[in-house]
């Protein structure tokens, strides 16, 4: 059982739950400082947690188990665990059904409204991996089914939706699916091929790349409306000018003629941003 549940683990990088999970806490804090005048519970921190990690659990053993007959014809994405026979697909979907179960209890744990919007956070998080087959829009659905964690932290601890939660909700769409667009220019002839639908895939790689720029762009202007709708300072300040020097360098990194260093600007550097957001958002609240 522990084999199999490493190979999962491993088949859904449950390490890159960093992407978003500092996001979730971000909206969380801001939240409960900006309704409630004081920080979150340890207990709260928990559940938010659980529940981050429930649902990217979730959706990426789905999109897997979606993807499967797909990854198996891809050479970059053959050996992946599920094609190559090291999990099954029965007890992916266990896997599955497990993680969104723990998404409720921790959903139930916090709040009513939590629970109330639930169900629209789990249609985001399944119908993405189907959406590749009939829209290039696929990464707009994949930014918001991420960046719901955000607004789900925000509920999560205010009990009530605002507009400061609705713009960073918006802000992390736009970060996750811009750097889906840019990961997905790995698979451009390979997707058109097997008529698998991405911007890429539709506009080509160099205006697909641009489609990605001006969408970072959104979140550039997200994350610095945050200053005038919540009571952040010179410190979030700083760290948005951070993020704004890292979204510049991965965006010259990768071009349509060199896609030789996607690892380090869709990985290395994409983690960065949420984590380094967060902390200049910490010393800026404290």
């Amino acid at each position: 059982m522990w084999i199999k549940l490493r190979h999962v683990f491993d088949m859904i990088k449950i390490e890159h739950s960093l992407f978003a999970l500092p996001f979730a806490y971000m909206g969380a804090i801001l939240g409960s400082l900006e309704v409630r005048g004081f920080f979150p519970s340890w207990l709260e921190f928990f559940w938010i947690t659980l529940a981050m990690v429930g649902a990217r659990s979730a959706a990426m053993a789905l999109n897997r188990l979606i993807d499967r007959h797909i990854d198996a014809k891809n050479p970059r994405t053959a050996n992946r665990h599920i094609p190559a026979g090291l999990v099954s697909v029965s007890f992916t979907w266990g896997f599955v059904i497990a993680s969104f179960f723990v998404l409720f209890v921790a959903a139930y744990q916090l709040n009513m409204l939590a629970v109330k919007l639930l169900p629209i956070a789990v249609f985001f998080l399944v119908i993405y991996s189907y959406t590749k087959r009939f829209t290039w829009a696929c990464h707009l659905v994949l930014g918001i089914a991420t960046g719901l964690g955000s607004l789900g932290g925000w509920v999560a601890t205010t009990g009530q939706v605002d507009l400061a939660g609705i713009v960073l909700f918006v802000s992390v769409a736009l970060w996750i699916g811009g750097f889906d667009v840019i990961y997905a220019c790995q698979d451009f002839e390979f997707d058109r091929s097997e008529g698998i639908h991405s911007i890429p895939a539709r506009f080509g790689l160099k205006r697909g790349l641009a489609i990605s720029t001006w969408m970072h762009v959104g979140t550039i202007i997200g994350f610095v409306s945050l200053l005038w709708l919540t009571n952040l300072g010179i410190w979030y300040g700083l760290g948005v000018l951070v993020v704004i020097g890292i979204l510049i360098y991965e965006h010259l990194i990768v071009s349509a003629d060199d896609l030789s260093r996607m690892n380090t600007a869709f990985f290395t550097m994409n983690s960065m941003i949420s984590i380094i957001l967060f902390l200049f958002m910490m010393v800026d609240v404290l």
